[in-house]
This record gives structure tokens, C-alpha cells and sequence, in this order.
């Protein structure tokens, strides 16, 4: 997840104000006009990089208001800031890497301090393009539709890469406002319910560059015959995630349309919950692709002794300890209706998150095309600062809506 940034951006989000604390304009909301002095400092993982300059920016997503410093050679900078509990993030561009990192769960009630580890960025060919995952509404019928969930994957890089053996999951908790028991900084990611592998020998779905691959998490089926504004899945490209032997509700996993060839069925690899339908959050999922390492396989990990592990406090999830590592691409995604969203994806993989603000609207998640790049390399590149505030936004209706 690569791309050459100037100079360092550090959002520190506020996601909800302590009780104790008024707020800033001096309304009786959770903030106050005693502001603390609150230290940052960078601190690149194995590399001596020279930080003077950057620019620190703060936004409070509550008030809507921003505060800047500018870092000093140490990688250092000081603001003041009212009570709350704030997320850190942060990338650099160093002289043979990128770096990234995030910090969660940061209390500020008092003066104080915090360190941002940098660490260097995982390598994508392959990236998220677009999440479509929170429905619509059944007009001209009355009521909401959320069977027809998709995933775009695109080659951002300059060679063919084969889809065969490239897998896909979800983070838990499904909900970024749910309560967690993972560290995010740990060195995996916890997939829950199932994974998602791609068919083929190896070499029998080649991605060209700039081209796309499209996944229907649900339905393969033309949505839009029913729901103007769902969308045509029942297509000859597109993957599907359909067996009725591990997920047989039909509701959400229709038989696939004509057009669906079966040998783009998408294979289940484990299946770890008990739901009768694979379940992607309709307003916030945290969604990785990944691979194993060459001269290994998902099937032989997923036999070790760990790999799968009983949720602590859940008497019927079981969770994927997937390294981190092996994850190609992500993306993070709040709840823009809640104030209490957390992080689950580990910095290395999206050090930030996109938030989708409705559901039922067809709105989608598109990631941005970097168009110098696009004219440089001659075909489409998308934006990859491994920073989904950047390279994400909410678009009012699905790339794939007619």
C-alpha cells in the first residue's frame, strides 16, 4: 500500500468526550474551555527519518473543528486539546519505504503525552476498489433491501496478477461501535464467520492491469429487475459467494443468475459461526483480502494448533487468527450515525477509516483514482496511502447502478 506523501498527516478523531468535560464553544456539551496540552512524538520503526515539518491536524468530528502544529526534526508536536478519547494516525514517506501507524483509545483529561509507532507499509497489487454493503431502499415498493452486498478488487500494479488462491474476510467485531476483545496493533487480524477463497489452479484468473473483479457477496442475480436502485449482479465476470451447503438462506444467497458461470463460484474455505447467511455489516465492516505465503497454503495454516480460537466471552464464535502479513489490502469502515467507533484494522493495513453515513440509500464506498499516476503508467491507478480518509469516499449511488 504505496504512494509517495510529502509530508506527514496525523487526523486525531475525537469519538466521544468524556462526561466530566463541557465543550469547546462553551455549550454544555462534552467539552469545556479548559483545554489540556496534549505532546505527540512519531517514531519510525527501524529507521532514522527526519520529521521537521510535517503537519499535525486534529479534527473533532463532534464540532467539526480542526487544530494544526507543525512537527518539529524529532518527529514532535504539542496541541491543546479539550477532554475526550481520541484515535492518532499518521504516514510518512522515507527515503526507500512508507511508513504508517495509528493509535487508538487515546484519553486525554489531563496534560500528557503519546508516541505514534510508524511502521512500514504492507505492499499491495491488488486493492479494494469499492464496498457496496448498506442496501436500499425497495421503491417504488415500500421498505429496505440489503441482498445485493459487492466488493470491486482492482490490479493497481503493472503487471497481471492472478486471482486464483486470493481470499477474503471480515474483522470482528462486525460493527466498529461493538465492544472488542483484539489488540489492534497485534501482529493478526481476527476474521470471523468464514473465508472466502477465490477458485482455480493457479493460473486460471489472470487481472490485468487496471482492470477489476467484481464479488457478489450475496445475490448473483439482476437486483435492479426488482429494486431500481439495487444494482445487476447476474453477470458473466462476477465471483460469487453462493454455496447453500454452509449458507442456505436463500433470502440472501438466491441461486445465481444465467449469466453466473459456476466455475466463479467462490470456494468456502472454513466456515467458523453458525449463520445460515454470510453476514458483511450494513454500516460498517472492516474487510481484508489476503494470500498465503508461496510454498504454503490457507488449508495447511488453518490445521495448526491456534490458528482457529474460541471468542473470549462467546460460547458460538470461533475466530481466524489470520497473520498479518499475509493481508494484501483493506479497508475500515464507521458507523457515521455512532459516536463510539473503534478501530479493528492494524495501521500497517489502513491506518485511518471511511465512514459511511446511511444505509439504505444505495450508497457505495469507491476508492479515488490518482490521476497523475493513471496518465504516467497509462492505465487506471487508483490511490493507495494506505489511508482510507484519503483515498476512500461515499458515493450517493453504486458504480455498478445503471
Amino acid at each position: 500500500m504505496k504512494r509517495i506523501i510529502s509530508s506527514i498527516i496525523i487526523s486525531l478523531t475525537a469519538l466521544a468526550g468524556l462526561q466530566s468535560c463541557l465543550s469547546i464553544d462553551g455549550t454544555s456539551d462534552a467539552y469545556g474551555d479548559d483545554l489540556k496540552s496534549v505532546a505527540f512524538v512519531l517514531e519510525p520503526a527501524g529507521e532514522v527519518l527526519d520529521l521537521g515539518g510535517a503537519i499535525l491536524v486534529v479534527k473533532d468530528i463532534n464540532a467539526e473543528a480542526v487544530y494544526e502544529a507543525e512537527c518539529g526534526a524529532d518527529g514532535s508536536a504539542t496541541l491543546k486539546l479539550p477532554c475526550g478519547v481520541y484515535m492518532a494516525m499518521a504516514s510518512i514517506s522515507g527515503p526507500d519505504a512508507e511508513y504508517s501507524g495509528s493509535r487508538s483509545g487515546i484519553i486525554v483529561s489531563g496534560d500528557s503525552k503519546f508516541s505514534i509507532p510508524l511502521n512500514k507499509l504492507l505492499e499491495a497489487d491488488i486493492v479494494i476498489r469499492e464496498v457496496y454493503c448498506g442496501g436500499c431502499m425497495k421503491y417504488p415498493q415500500e421498505g429496505t433491501y440489503q441482498s445485493d452486498s459487492y466488493i470491486i478488487l482492482h490490479n493497481n500494479s503493472k503487471k497481471s496478477v492472478f486471482l486464483d488462491g486470493l481470499c477474503f474476510g471480515t474483522l470482528d467485531p462486525y460493527n466498529s461501535n461493538s465492544s472488542t476483545v483484539w489488540d489492534v496493533e497485534a501482529d493478526y487480524v481476527p476474521i470471523i464467520q468464514a473465508i472466502w477463497q477465490f477458485p482455480g489452479g493457479g493460473k486460471d484468473f489472470p487481472l490485468g492491469s487496471g482492470e477489476d473483479a467484481i464479488i457478489a457477496v450475496r445475490g448473483a442475480i439482476d437486483h435492479s429487475a426488482y429494486y431500481p436502485m439495487s444494482v445487476n449482479l447476474n453477470r458473466p465476470d462476477v465471483f460469487t459467494c453462493y454455496n447453500p451447503v454452509y449458507f442456505p438462506n436463500s433470502i440472501y444467497h438466491p441461486a445465481p443468475g444465467p449469466l453466473v458461470k459456476l466455475e466463479r463460484y467462490m470456494q468456502v474455505v472454513v466456515k467458523t459461526g453458525q449463520a445460515n447467511a454470510y453476514t458483511l455489516s450494513i454500516n460498517s465492516p472492516a474487510i481484508v483480502i489476503f494470500r498465503a505465503p508461496e510454498g504454503q497454503s490457507i488449508q495447511d495454516f488453518l490445521e495448526l494448533e491456534g490458528s482457529i480460537v474460541q471468542k473470549p466471552g462467546s460460547q458460538s464464535d470461533r475466530i481466524v487468527l489470520l497473520p498479518l502479513e499475509w493481508v494484501v489490502d483493506g479497508v475500515e469502515v464507521f458507523n457515521g450515525e455512532s459516536a463510539s467507533n473503534k478501530k479493528r484494522l492494524n495501521a500497517r493495513v489502513d491506518a485511518s477509516y471511511i465512514t459511511q453515513s446511511k444505509t439504505f440509500e444505495g450508497h457505495s464506498l469507491i476508492r479515488r483514482v490518482d490521476e497523475e499516476k493513471s496518465s504516467v503508467r497509462g492505465y487506471e491507478v487508483l490511490a493507495d496511502t494506505n489511508n482510507s480518509s484519503n483515498d476512500f469516499y461515499e458515493s450517493e449511488k453504486q458504480s455498478l447502478r445503471d
